[in-house]
């Protein structure tokens, strides 16, 4: 088959187009022929093992210090079920199907074997195999810290980075749990923000959130641009500030755990379950969730398509199209 591979880190030139094995399902796995994967920021990092400092070490462990350990990325995916291993209960060959692959990546690829149990479902049956493949890991995420943050209606929600992956969802996550949302995204994305179902919009090149007099029970910190002495100045007595781009908490973080007690929810990867992708498929086929896809690259442009989400202006998702 053919596959994405990477064998040292570095610039997106690294990644090149190679035949490889075809892999074959264990007893409780499926293999998934794609049709659409995309590129995420996750991606972006494992290729130029670009990490926080702090994450140095376990990073290179995990990925591997010399060279990548896993040299084909990506990190979600939709297609079609091909087969089955002969104890899987839940999928059949046919059945089209998206899934989060962030543990183990290999979505860079024209086939995965996923484990049945794992962060895979069937795909909502009203988008398209590309739009699909956009959903399980920004959704998941933005779902995952909305219900840590036990988010309840009537609550006021700022979204910062509102036109990204993450934040898309989060603003319409938010506004399907009963939110009053305001998205803080640049001006080129204003309107786009406001299409999701933001209440409000906030240009962050054009306004001071300094000046700001109003308080929020929840501030979502999807791309880590703001101040977060600054956003804690906003958030109510018994908030929550999320930043899913932070993994350890600063100096600062730390003293207002201490002293106050607002609840501060850091970066972490969502439980590798089916649950999620089940309830946010209902919520596609709903209306209440659409995703947003900036760009659309073939298999063969992954190299250009890496190349744009590094330069950190993506509205949305971009997506590879593996067919």
């Amino acid at each position: 088959m053919k596959a994405i591979v990477y064998t040292k880190y570095g610039p997106p030139d690294v990644l090149q187009l190679k035949e490889v094995e075809k892999p074959i399902p264990k007893e409780n796995e499926i293999l998934v022929k794609i049709k659409a994967t995309t590129v995420t920021v996750a991606d972006i990092r494992a290729r130029s093992f670009t990490v926080p400092p702090a994450f140095w070490l376990p990073a290179r462990i995990t990925l591997g210090f010399k060279q990548p350990k896993k040299e084909i990325l990506g990190m979600e995916l939709a297609g079609e079920v091909e087969s089955v291993g002969k104890s899987v209960k839940k999928f059949k060959e046919g059945d089209q199907v998206f899934a989060a692959t962030l543990s183990g990546f290999g979505a860079y690829a024209e086939y995965k074997c996923l484990p049945e149990d794992g962060p895979v479902s069937i795909k909502p049956s009203n988008i398209t195999y590309a739009e699909a493949a956009a959903i399980p890991i920004g959704a998941r995420t933005a779902l995952y810290f909305l219900r840590k943050a036990k988010i309840q209606s009537g609550q006021k929600v700022l979204v910062y980075g509102a036109s990204g992956s993450v934040g898309s969802y989060a603003v319409q996550l938010a506004k399907y749990f009963g939110a009053h949302v305001t998205g803080v995204c640049s001006t080129t994305n204003l309107e786009m923000v406001k299409s999701l179902g933001a209440d409000k919009v906030m240009d962050y090149t054009a306004e001071d959130f300094s000046n700001t007099d109003k308080t929020y029970d929840v501030i979502f910190e999807a791309v880590n641009k703001s101040s977060f002495s600054e956003c804690i100045k906003w958030l109510k007595k018994d908030g929550t500030y999320i930043n899913i781009t932070e993994p350890l908490p600063s100096v600062r973080m730390l003293w207002t755990k201490m002293t106050s007690s607002k609840n501060l929810l850091l970066s972490r990867n969502s439980p590798e379950t089916p649950e999620a992708l089940n309830f946010l498929k209902e919520l596609v086929e709903m209306g209440k969730l659409k995703v947003v896809i900036d760009r659309s690259y073939a298999f063969e442009e992954i190299v250009e398509a890496h190349r744009y989400v590094e330069k950190g202006h993506k509205k949305g998702n971009v997506v590879i199209h593996v067919e």
